[in-house]
């Protein structure tokens, strides 16, 4: 049977132009980050199946990648159920790790503590346009800073590095999810539906106001509370007034300092900020992740049409491993869609050093070679990229290839002039 060439549905190869790129953004993003406290740290890229499967990852769980027991624990012959046969996944997110990882390491690390994440994840959904089964993230997170000075870190740390890469254009959209209820509560919803609500309130960017309406409505929610509803959001400006309307609005229905910190966060962001863009409360926002308990956030990119980051607090995640709630916010920028952007683009990674190339006379004596190395060997240390090849017979279209790979300075070495080089 033949080998076949092609990657796993829903897994990609990536070509050295992308990759330069992709290491590229890497490096700037662990740059940009370190300014501002956060410190790397990895976690295994398998999780025990309790930990993926708590209810806290959402849709995500129904694809998690599961690996079968090992060796004598896996007995094919007696297992009744898919308890008996797994005992571990690929994780499908970095959050669900992250908490773990605190909960274990919690007294052997600063508090609050500020965490850099990147590495790959898997889910097995439907491949398409920019959405694989293993793709990278990039999360930041601070754990143990109940203020809401780390939502204000946490979105100037992102946009400064979206900014870096020339990003333009982009909003931040801000919401939380105490609004979200007190709307509900207000309009007279129960407390069990909200989260069918949500769903189709998340919908609003795409059906509408009026599609929204309908929806709830063929839900069998009662139209009174639907038009109640529906009118707050039509009443709501994406701004600081439309914040402090809403705190009169809905009175006791909303706890004590959720608009001020949102008003707050949207401030200070706006006085602080180290790049062009603008932050927008945006009371439709809703983020599907079950385990968010406050603050809620999204990067989107008018040119992208759609986000390209997103988070917010969840500050009963840790809890579910201790027993004690620790406040937590994260931020987990969209790596592959951040890549694919850049490369639909033309984005060229900033040249790091002088990339030089020396071609090779076939015939090069021994001598010869040694002078070639001990050159490379000084641009090297000088900071350039030095590349040593034979020369091709189609010289020409062998430097034509170099030119498009970047290289600046190509160096023709032949045998009886390698002396003078």
């Amino acid at each position: 049977m033949a080998l076949k060439k092609k990657p796993v549905t829903g897994m990609k190869d990536m070509l050295p132009r992308e990759m330069e790129i992709r290491d590229y953004v890497i490096q700037l993003i662990k740059d940009t980050y370190k300014t501002y406290g956060f410190m790397s740290i990895e976690t295994p890229c398998v999780e025990h199946i309790e930990n993926l499967c708590s209810k806290q990852g959402g849709d995500n769980e129904k694809l998690i990648f599961k690996i079968l027991k090992r060796g004598e624990k896996l007995k094919l012959e007696s297992a009744k159920e898919e308890n008996d046969l797994v005992d571990g996944g690929l994780r499908y997110d970095l959050t669900v790790p992250l908490a773990r990882y605190y909960s274990n390491h919690a007294n052997e690390l600063p508090s609050p503590f500020k965490a850099l994440q990147i590495g790959n994840v898997w889910r097995a959904d439907r491949p398409q346009k920019g959405r694989f089964r293993q793709f990278m993230q990039c999360d930041i997170d601070i754990l143990g800073e109940a203020s809401n000075l780390a939502e204000i870190e946490l979105i100037l740390a992102t946009t400064a590095m979206l900014g870096k890469l020339d990003f333009q254009n982009f909003t931040v959209c801000i919401n939380d999810r105490n609004i979200l209820k007190a709307m509900a509560k207000y309009s007279g919803f129960k407390e069990e539906d909200y989260d069918e609500v949500f769903i189709i309130l998340d919908k609003m960017d795409k059906i509408g106001a009026q599609g929204v309406a309908s929806e709830l409505q063929e839900m069998g929610y009662d139209k009174e509370k639907t038009d109640a509803y529906l009118k707050l959001f039509g009443e709501v400006t994406p701004d600081v007034e439309g914040i402090r309307y809403l705190k009169g609005k809905l009175g006791d229905c909303l706890p004590d300092k959720t608009a001020d910190g949102m008003e707050m966060i949207i401030s200070s962001v706006e006085a602080a900020k180290e790049c062009e863009f603008k932050i927008s409360f945006d009371p439709t926002l809703v983020r599907g992740q079950s385990y968010y308990t406050g603050t809620i956030f999204e990067v989107r990119m008018d040119d992208f049409g759609g986000s390209v980051a997103g988070g917010g607090r969840y500050d009963q995640m840790i809890g579910k491993f201790t027993g004690q709630d620790t406040p937590a916010c994260g931020f987990s920028i969209g790596f592959e869609r951040i890549v694919m952007l850049l490369l639909e683009n033309g984005y060229e990674a900033p040249k790091q050093g002088l990339k030089k190339a020396y071609l090779l006379d076939k015939k090069m004596p021994r001598e010869g070679l040694l002078k070639i190395l001990a050159l490379a060997r000084a641009d090297r240390e000088a900071g350039g990229q030095v590349l040593i090849v034979n020369m091709k017979k189609n010289k020409k279209f062998q430097k034509e290839q170099l030119l498009e790979e970047g290289y600046q300075e190509i160096v023709d070495c032949f045998e009886d002039s390698y002396d003078k080089l």
